[in-house]
């Protein structure tokens, strides 16, 4: 019996019922109610909503009240565990919901099963290296599937931000389980990203629910990287007591960037892929109970992460694309308060995603320097952003309805008349017949060449240089601008070609009256700010008082000046003005030895300097650096290859040995071999030692919990079981 016929006389009185005696909400949001009745009537379904629309709602609801059981597909363990905590909140019988993937162990996985055959379960979460072991397959072949959810469905495109490549199997695998109706879920999905979804799953008779992306309680803002970790300390000190999220491309920066925020008052911590799982859960929940106010995190973190309240979202480096930025700003603000999105642009963070680019097939690359484009179209268009960012999505918007909640029209630009520029550039895509992208259009104006440009150069007579007495950044923002208006349009599939539409091969017969304005110019921007450049002295003043104090106290104790405090030193206190032996404690190259001895004489001629002189201290404000940590590496190679042990490397440099074991962890992931022979030699003989290799070479996840429960804690304790880990990544994967 199909899904259809079960629940086809189900009720919109009933549904709202069930709604109200589960979940204890009295209505359905947006488009809920027609969405469940379409998958309940046994009906395909593409869904695309908003981050914090109600998605899950769309399956879990009629999961629970179909016969079967519902074949829940998510991309992220964190993901599947969040959800099934939150549907195991409503009900007293944990088996209603159930996780499957290799974090389970084996009598975790028979007990799913032996469940999902009882009727117990209703809700499966699945990822699908998991859904299409053939152990699985075969198994679900002959339980009731109620239906599928593709949840994140973004991942099955090639043209999205967060491809996987086992979601395009997807379609596939559940041929072989079994027919049911299909429901596919998103909050990003452009146009071209929802059909290839559709057609990968062969749903393209399936009705498509298309919600607005307008988040109105958010506010964009893009600002130039300056000084960029001084910039977010600020931000964030401003924003005292709330949540928020700050992503980075790399888990070093994230790293980074976490400490140098706890170091200056901020409860942060970091989150990424490099972090055992253990950690991450710790992390992650810590950040959901408000036990820490920040997480640092790559894109790893986030995606169906449930917190309400999250009041900001920074990125320290611009996104790869606009559907990870609008899913990673889409965090913010899903109570429906307010949310603040800060995005800090700089024009060689470009240049670092082109260059993870590198060695991909060519079609890849092609389709991330398309997405990459549109991201730098985004921050640099001085159009307001909702309406540039909605277009993308294939929504119309008025920019009037923005209400100011963009930067761009907060503080809006000087409008001018564009219509003599928009015909130069639309007969110039026209005399080039319609063969090139943005970048060779914009270079055309200019009268700029490159390759392509020289081999259809005969072509290009009548509009090369037509339009050099403007800027390349000018064309640049005239393409986009020409976009959104729709004179031109995008050939995706050609990679962004540049085409007419209808109305803009009018618009060079018949032009009329188009008000433009130039975009932002990000790349002349350096970093000014003093207070973290090496070698220079915020005040140049102050720097020559304190070496003309530190001469005469050298002087004085007949000492080199360089003993008492070096230049650096001086250059420090100049920038952060301290004016008691803490502050002055923290100073590069001081610590409190230093401050203590003679520290108060340089104490008392900052104060009255500061006084005198009026000076507002950056204290608050300051970004304290980070202990250079290059030195452990190379002492603790050293000191394993001299076979000394854990505890005496560890007293050696003042570290824990939870501390030691996490460096060691580093230095084996970044690709260098440690000599731990005559520690595992202690712990275990050869046999076992190849036993232990053997089980992480088969584990899927290699993940420090996996190998915890493998091993029994009467058999190795926490630290020992890490030890293991390192030692076959050090002596297999290097």
């Amino acid at each position: 019996m199909s899904i259809a016929t079960e629940t086809a006389n189900i009720t919109t009185t009933t549904l709202h019922k069930k709604l109200k005696e589960i979940f204890g909400y009295n209505s359905f949001r947006g488009e809920q109610e027609k969405i469940i009745s379409n998958l309940l009537k046994g009906n395909d379904s593409m869904v695309i909503m908003p981050t914090g629309g109600g998605k899950s709602m769309c399956y879990q609801l009629p999961a629970l009240i179909s016969d079967g059981c519902a074949i829940i597909v998510s991309p992220l363990i964190a993901l599947m565990k969040n959800q099934v905590d939150v549907i195991r909140g409503y009900y007293q019988n944990e088996s209603i919901a159930h996780v499957l993937n290799s974090s389970l162990t084996k009598t975790q996985t028979t007990q799913v099963k032996e469940d999902i055959t009882s009727g117990k379960t209703k809700l499966l979460y699945v990822a699908p290296e998991s859904l299409v072991k053939t152990e699985n397959t075969d198994f679900f072949k002959a339980a009731k599937v109620s239906f599928y959810a593709i949840d994140e469905a973004h991942c099955i495109s090639e043209w999205g931000h967060d491809f996987r490549p086992e979601y395009r199997k997807l379609r596939q695998i559940m041929d072989a389980i079994g027919q049911a109706p299909i429901i596919a879920l998103t909050a990003t999905a452009t146009p071209k990203v929802r059909q290839d979804i559709m057609k990968n799953l062969k749903i393209n008779t399936g009705q498509l629910f298309l919600d607005s992306f307008n988040r109105s309680n958010l506010f964009y803002e893009i600002q130039p990287k300056k000084d960029v970790a001084k910039q977010i300390i600020q931000y964030i000190k401003n924003r005292t007591g709330e949540s928020g999220v700050i992503y980075c491309l790399s888990r070093k920066k994230v790293e980074e960037i976490a400490e140098i925020l706890q170091i200056n008052g901020v409860n942060a911590l970091p989150y990424h892929a490099g972090l055992d799982s253990k950690k991450r859960v710790e992390h992650q929940e810590a950040f959901l109970m408000d036990d820490c106010s920040v997480i640092v995190a790559t894109i790893a973190f986030g995606m169906g992460i449930d917190k309400p309240d999250i009041r900001f979202v920074i990125h320290h480096d611009i996104p790869k694309s606009l559907e990870g930025y609008y899913q990673e700003t889409g965090r913010a603000g899903r109570d429906g308060g307010k949310g603040d999105l800060m995005t800090f642009y700089d024009y060689k963070d470009i240049e670092k995603l082109e260059k993870f680019l590198q060695g991909k097939p060519v079609a890849e690359q092609e389709v991330g320097r398309l997405l990459i484009m549109e991201t730098i179209a985004f921050s640099e268009t001085s159009m307001c952003r909702r309406k540039y960012l909605l277009y993308y999505f294939g929504e119309e918007f008025d920019a009037d309805n923005c209400n100011k909640m963009c930067d761009n029209c907060r503080s809006p630009k000087t409008k001018i008349e564009g219509k003599n520029y928009i015909k130069l550039l639309l007969e110039a895509i026209d005399g080039a017949n319609e063969r090139f992208k943005p970048k060779e259009i914009a270079k055309i104006m200019m009268g700029e060449s490159n390759a392509l440009i020289k081999q259809n150069m005969h072509q290009l007579d009548k509009v090369f240089g037509s339009g050099n007495k403007k800027s390349l950044g000018f064309w640049h923002s005239l393409i986009r601008q020409a976009y959104i208006k729709r004179l031109i349009t995008k050939e995706i599939e050609s990679y962004g070609i540049l085409k007419l539409t209808k109305k803009g091969r009018k618009f060079i017969s018949q032009p009329y009256s188009i008000e433009i304005m130039e975009d932002h110019n990000y790349d002349d921007i350096k970093s000014t700010d003093p207070t973290i450049q090496k070698g220079t002295a915020a005040d140049e003043l102050l720097f020559n008082i304190l070496k003309d104090l530190r001469k005469k106290l050298a002087k004085k104790l007949r000492l080199p000046p360089a003993i008492i405090f070096t230049e650096l030193s001086l250059i420090d206190m100049a920038n952060q003005y301290p004016i008691n032996i803490e502050e002055m404690s923290k100073i590069q190259g001081v610590g409190v030895g230093k401050a203590n001895k003679y520290g108060e004489e340089f104490i008392n001629t900052i104060k009255k300097y500061v006084k005198d002189n009026e000076i507002v201290r950056p204290q608050d404000f300051t970004v304290r650096s980070v202990p250079n940590k290059s030195s452990n590496k190379i002492y603790i190679i050293q000191s394993l290859d001299k076979k000394i042990g854990l505890n005496d490397i560890a007293t050696g440099k003042g570290l824990s040995v939870e501390q030691l074991l996490k460096e060691m962890e580093e230095i084996v992931e970044g690709g260098t071999r440690l000599n731990l022979s005559h520690i595992i030699l202690d712990m275990i003989d050869q046999e076992e030692r190849e036993d232990i290799h053997s089980f992480f070479k088969e584990t899927e996840s290699f993940s420090f919990d996996e190998a915890r429960l493998e091993f029994e804690e009467d058999i190795f304790n926490d630290a020992e079981v890490r030890i293991l880990r390192i030692d076959f990544i050090s002596q297999v994967a290097n």
